[in-house]
């Protein structure tokens, strides 16, 4: 809950707190690690174990949205599952949105402070993202059981080492150590040489042994004991350096170590690939050959053949001028037959002799007609007669007086 509200203050807390985002970032690493995510999730899904800045986003940083999305979402998902909360996987090709609000759902659950947009998660970095996940990881060490305690810093037990006899040979075993970087349990102060200090042993130790010539030239250490001493200082010697995969000779030695198993795989490839060249090439051979003599063998067979096919050709076309003789006497075997037969002209007198009945039927009709409108006319021009005198009333005489 602190983070909750320093993430509230992020405006109060001054220009350093765009870099915050970092130091949050190598929190979550470490308790990612203490999780065992190595053998949850990366081993389970093949992935790459994340770098110390792999969620901070920064100008600087190469990035990969849609990766850092899709390792945000399967890392919040494992962190909701151990801290006993069912929450299904998400696969490649879900709805990112979908998605987020889920993870937050359950973050909200959990008493988290939700304080900016879902779409800030779907970028897959930033300050936002390393909050969730640090928040979720915070959660299941709760439900693992699991408390900080302060670090027990073992005690490292220092061996008897013989007195030197002189102060030069003090000096250089000082000097030997500060150069093999055996740490020491004081401050950092002590572990710093004082020049000075050598500079003046080192004078009194060449006065000495000015003075002294004789006792440089033998030495009396034993040569048991100073194997002994070489084989314990020894492990200590050995310079150890982290690889890193993102170390340009790492993927140098690894280019050179491919191309040599290239080189050896395509020697081996190449004798297996030219030895089916020749077999191929004595098999087309052979095939050629068997070819020409299956071709000299059937050649007569083959003259035969087209000899035969030419007759068939002109068989045919001479079956086909008969057909075509027979359908053009057919048709004219038909047409003599029709010439010959009277029954087309006693049809057509039978038609003439109706068409005649026809035509006299027709004049009874039309003189029936002309005799009915004439009596019409009749009528009418009697009426209209009549009608006439009718109107001609004559007028009465007038005498002359």
């Amino acid at each position: 809950m602190a983070d909750d509200n320093r993430r509230g203050e992020d405006d109060e807390r001054g220009p350093g707190a765009a870099y915050q985002m970092f130091v949050v970032m190598e929190d979550l690493l470490d308790k990612l690690k203490l999780l065992d995510y190595e053998e949850e999730v990366l081993s389970k899904h093949n992935m790459k174990p994340l770098s110390r800045h792999y969620f901070a986003s920064s100008a600087y940083m190469p990035s990969n949205p849609g990766e850092q999305f899709f390792m945000f979402t399967i890392i919040a998902s494992w962190l909701i599952n151990k801290a006993g909360r069912p929450f299904e996987q998400p696969q490649e090709y879900d709805d990112p949105n979908a998605t987020v609000a889920n993870i937050l759902s359950h973050l909200r659950a959990f008493g988290g402070l939700v304080d900016f947009p879902p779409s800030k998660l779907k970028a897959g970095s930033g300050e936002h993202v390393c909050y969730v996940l640090d928040r979720l990881a915070e959660e299941a060490l709760k439900k693992t059981g699991f408390t900080w305690r302060r670090p027990n810093y073992p005690t490292e037990e220092m061996e008897d080492e013989s007195v030197m006899e002189d102060d030069a040979e003090l000096t250089l075993s000082k000097v030997e150590d500060n150069m093999t970087g055996e740490p020491d349990d004081d401050d950092e102060e002590e572990n710093i040489m004082d020049l000075e200090a050598l500079k003046s042993r080192t004078n009194q130790s060449e006065a000495s042994l000015s003075s002294k010539p004789d006792n440089i030239l033998e030495s009396n250490t034993d040569a048991t004991e100073w194997n002994l001493e070489v084989e314990r200082v020894l492990p200590q010697l050995k310079v150890t350096i982290r690889t890193d995969n993102k170390d340009w000779r790492i993927h140098v030695d690894q280019m050179h170590q491919h191309k040599d198993g290239i080189k050896s795989s395509l020697k081996e490839a190449k004798g297996y690939l030219d030895k089916l060249q020749e077999e191929i090439g004595k098999t087309l051979e052979k095939v050629g050959s068997r070819e020409k003599y299956i071709n000299n063998q059937l050649e007569h067979l083959i003259q035969e053949y087209r000899s035969t096919q030419a007759k068939l050709s002109e068989v045919d076309s001479a079956t086909q001028s008969l057909e075509e003789l027979e359908k053009v006497k057919q048709e004219m075997e038909e047409k003599g037959s029709s010439m010959s037969d009277g029954a087309p002209v006693v049809r057509i007198k039978q038609s003439l002799t109706k068409l005649k009945q026809e035509i006299v039927q027709m004049d009874i009709r039309i003189g029936v007609v002309e005799h009915t409108l004439l009596q019409a006319k009749l009528k009418e021009k009697s009426k209209m007669t009549r009608e006439m005198h009718a109107t001609n009333i004559p007028e009465p005489a007038v005498g002359v007086y």
